[in-house]
C-alpha cells in the first residue's frame, strides 16, 4: 500500500500536532503518523509549563514569541486546555541569587516582558508555604501552564478539520521521499518532518539529540497551597547540565488544586521506570523549599524522556545533508512552551514566508555532523 501527501509528519505529540495545524491552516496537505496515543510520550509526561526562558538570546526569542502565540491560541476557552496564567516566581535563596534575579529581570524587562522583583516580604505575601529565610525572587506574571495532551489533541483536531490525515503506525525507516511503516506500508511525500522527540535519533542516527530522563509527581487536591509556579534560580544549572544526574525545585499549582512536582534530569538511560532513589531525592529537595509538602498525599509519579540537543536549542528546519527531510526536535524541557513558535518557524521556511523571528539560531545546519550525512543519491536511504 502506498499513500501520497504533500508533507508527512512523524509524531503526533505537541510538536508534530502544532506543525500539522500550522501547515494545514496554510492549505498544505498533511499526513501525520503516530505509533501510540495522540499527545503521548514527552507531551504527556511533561509539566506543561509555558515559561519565558532567557539563558541566551535565541531561547528568549523563541519562548517569548511562542507564549504570545499560546495566549492567542487559548483565547477565550482556557478550560479546554486546563490553562492557567499563574505566573512564575523564580525563588532566590540568598543575596547572590537575588543578584541573579535582578539581572534576569533586567533582561526580561528590556524585551517588554512583564516582571517584578520581590523582596522577602513580597515573596512570603504571595507564597507563605515557602520555607523561612529566603531572600526574595522574580515574578514573571505572563507565564502559565496547560495540560499538554489536551492541547495537542485540540491542535490535531484543528489540523484534521483542514484536511490533515492521521495514520496510526510505527515508522521503521526513512525513505527517499517518504517513510516505511513496520507493517509494510509506504507513505510518500516530497517533505518529511521528523518530530518524534527522543525517538528521532532511532530513525536518524547522526542526529545530535539524546534522551534526558525526568521524574514527575502529583499530589491530591490542595487548593491554595501555592498560587504561582515556583522555580529555584538554581534550576537553570540543572536544566542545562550535559551529563550526570541533578534535581531542581519546581512546583506547579494545577487548576484541579493538585500540586505537580519536579524536576530531575538523568543522562545515559532510556529506561522509563520510576527510580525510587531519584524520586526520593527530588521530593526531599522540593520539601526543602516548601516543608509542608512532605505532609501532602502523593497520588502518582511517572517519568518521561526529553530530547536534548548539545546547545540546548531545538533543531527546526531542513536537514542540511538529506533533501526533503525536515527536523522539529531537540526541544528538551521547553517543547510545550515553544511548540507553537516551532510550528510557525517550520511552516514559514517550508512555504518561503518570512518568519516572525529569525530562523537561523535553530537551523539543523549548525551541527556539522548532519551536513556530512548525505548519501550518493541525495536521499535518506
Amino acid at each position: 500500500m502506498k499513500m501520497t501527501t504533500d508533507v508527512l509528519i512523524i509524531g503526533a505529540g505537541i510538536i508534530g500536532a502544532a506543525c500539522a495545524e500550522a501547515l494545514a491552516a496554510r492549505g498544505v496537505q498533511v499526513t501525520i503518523i503516530e505509533q501510540d496515543a495522540i499527545g503521548s510520550g514527552a507531551t504527556a509526561a511533561g509539566m506543561g509549563h509555558l515559561v519565558v526562558m532567557d539563558d541566551n538570546a535565541a531561547e528568549l526569542a523563541l519562548s517569548s514569541y511562542s507564549l504570545s502565540l499560546w495566549r492567542e491560541f487559548v483565547g477565550t476557552a482556557p478550560g479546554k486546555h486546563e490553562y492557567s496564567r499563574c505566573g512564575t516566581i523564580w525563588v532566590a535563596a540568598d543575596d547572590e541569587e537575588m543578584d541573579a534575579a535582578r539581572a534576569k529581570g533586567d533582561v526580561l524587562s528590556s524585551h517588554g516582558i512583564e516582571c517584578s522583583l520581590l523582596g522577602a516580604a513580597g515573596l512570603y505575601e504571595r507564597e507563605p508555604a515557602l520555607r523561612p529565610g529566603l531572600a526574595g525572587g522574580l515574578l514573571v506574571s505572563g507565564d502559565g501552564l496547560v495540560y499538554p495532551p489536551k492541547s495537542a489533541r485540540i491542535m490535531l483536531e484543528r489540523a484534521m478539520a483542514n484536511g490533515t490525515q492521521l495514520v496510526m503506525g510505527k515508522v521503521s525507516a526513512l525513505l527517499d521521499g517518504g517513510v516505511l511503516l513496520a507493517d509494510g506500508r509506504e507513505l510518500r511525500a516530497a517533505t518529511v518532518v521528523l518530530a518524534c522527540g527522543s525517538r528521532s535519533a532511532a530513525l536518524l542516527p547522526e542526529l545530535p539529540v539524546v534522551p534526558k530522563k525526568g521524574h514527575v509527581a502529583i499530589t491530591d487536591r490542595y487548593p491554595g497551597f501555592i498560587r504561582h509556579q515556583l522555580v529555584e534560580l538554581g534550576y537553570i544549572k540543572s536544566a542545562h547540565a550535559s551529563s550526570g544526574e541533578s534535581v531542581a525545585f519546581n512546583l506547579q499549582p494545577r487548576p484541579t488544586g493538585q500540586i505537580l512536582i519536579g524536576s530531575s534530569r538523568q543522562f545515559g538511560t532510556e529506561d522509563l521506570s520510576v527510580e525510587p532513589a531519584m524520586m526520593k531525592r527530588m521530593l526531599r529537595h522540593a520539601a526543602g523549599f516548601t516543608p509542608a509538602l512532605a505532609g501532602l498525599n502523593l497520588l502518582r509519579c511517572w517519568t518521561g524522556m526529553r530530547a536534548a540537543s548539545p546547545d540546548g536549542l531545538p533543531l527546526v528546519g531542513p536537514h542540511p545533508g538529506r533533501p526533503g527531510l525536515w527536523l522539529a526536535t531537540g526541544h528538551e524541557g521547553l517543547g510545550i512552551t515553544t511548540s507553537l513558535a516551532t510550528a510557525h518557524l517550520l511552516a514559514s521556511q517550508l512555504l518561503n514566508d518570512r518568519p516572525a523571528i529569525a530562523a537561523e539560531p535553530y537551523l539543523p545546519a549548525r551541527f556539522a555532523a548532519l551536513a556530512s550525512h548525505q548519501n550518493e543519491h541525495g536521499g535518506v536511504q
